[in-house]
């Protein structure tokens, strides 16, 4: 929401973009001040603290690093169409280079009276392999890219944490970084312009940065052009704050069918999903503490106990506020005792470029001594 208050001026328009008329080379086009092997963050209160409330005292970027207009976003924390983006040529000609023939007929999804998604009526065969309903990663159709759902390697901690950059970090960051600790962080569209210090961090310190969308919706429940938005205007988000473009998404609540991997896909985009998850969310809100506790310590178990012998995991964790950043330094030390490795998934995955950009996962962007470059 802190977007709204900007007044920037409109000569900041060299930010928007001209689309091509191939969708794979969107990225092309996006501008960043940043260069992702050389990142200084800007030394200042807010991102050397960490008292949480100076840390998330509001303030305005840099305009020598970031340009941003903020005609040229969605609303933050709205649907990425919201602030008449999908009305912009540059949306238009992008959604427009899309064959949408070749779109799987998945239907847009519906809402219980619960807020929560609506399965009672799909086919039980699966035949869009939809996540919510069925846990299903294989795509039904063609031309879609595969989810990741965990490390293939044996006993193997995949370390990932949705719904950053947080404003709140700094101490969990810090933990992080003199653990020697790289995760895949999964960043939200509106969250990176309101703190793309934040953004710029998570690269400086080596961690392996994709996208969360950019304002955490079910995604099955949007149309196809909320979803390209959605995910669109997240990637040219972290390319503003990092110099980088994913190469790998995350969807909200696990929630996509081949509709919207088929949509992803024609952004290049890969989903994460998991095989373990903590629900640290919820923990003080709809559980206690100690019930997410006990989890931990089921999968920590699991890591002495030769569940994960064949083949390691990827665990769903969150950087969403401090209580989920705290339960994650605590239990750490006996993750990183119980499982041979702790890495994030391009480490784990031996992806050798993670992001659009020429850049090699190698020490310049994951200086992580668990590293193994492909």
């Amino acid at each position: 929401m802190q977007l709204k208050s900007l007044a920037l001026s409109a000569a900041l328009t060299q930010f928007v973009t001209s689309i091509t008329a191939d969708a794979s080379a969107y990225w092309q086009s996006f501008q960043s001040k940043i260069d992702p092997t050389n990142i200084t963050v800007p030394v200042l209160p807010q991102t050397t603290s960490i008292d949480p409330t100076t840390e998330c005292k509001y303030f305005l970027p840099d305009p020598n690093l970031f340009a941003i207009n903020a005609t040229e976003w969605p609303s933050i924390w709205q649907v990425a169409t919201t602030n008449g983006m999908n009305e912009t040529e540059e949306f238009k000609n992008l959604y427009n280079s899309i064959d949408w023939s070749k779109c799987p007929s998945a239907p847009v999804r519906t809402l219980n009276s619960d807020g929560g998604i609506d399965t009672t009526q799909y086919d039980p065969s699966d035949p869009d392999c939809w996540w919510s309903a069925t846990t299903c990663t294989t795509p039904k159709h063609a031309g879609i890219n595969p989810d990741i759902r965990n490390c293939p390697e044996p006993e193997t901690w995949g370390l990932t944490y949705d719904d950053g950059p947080n404003c709140s970090h700094n101490a969990f960051y810090d933990y992080l970084e003199q653990q020697k600790l790289k995760a895949s962080m999964f960043y939200i569209g509106s969250n990176v312009l309101d703190w793309p210090y934040g953004a710029m961090r998570g690269v400086k310190d080596g961690h392996h940065i994709a996208s969360h969308t950019w304002s955490h919706p079910l995604m099955t429940t949007k149309t196809n052009q909320e979803v390209l938005a959605e995910l669109y205007y997240t990637q040219k988000a972290i390319k503003l704050a990092t110099g980088l473009t994913p190469r790998y998404w995350r969807p909200p609540y696990g929630d996509l069918d081949d509709r919207v991997r088929w949509i992803a896909s024609q952004l290049g985009l890969t989903a994460v999903i998991w095989n373990l998850d903590t629900n640290d969310w919820s923990a003080g809100e709809t559980v206690t503490i100690d019930t997410v506790e006990k989890t931990y310590q089921n999968y920590i178990e699991m890591g002495k106990n030769g569940s994960f012998a064949n083949s390691g995991n990827i665990v769903l964790t969150h950087e969403i506020n401090n209580t989920t950043m705290q339960m994650a330094i605590d239990n750490l030390p006996a993750i990183r005792s119980a499982y041979k490795q702790v890495i994030d998934v391009a480490t784990c995955y031996n992806i050798s470029y993670p992001y659009f950009e020429n850049l090699q996962w190698t020490h310049t962007l994951n200086a992580t001594t668990n590293a193994t470059n492909a």
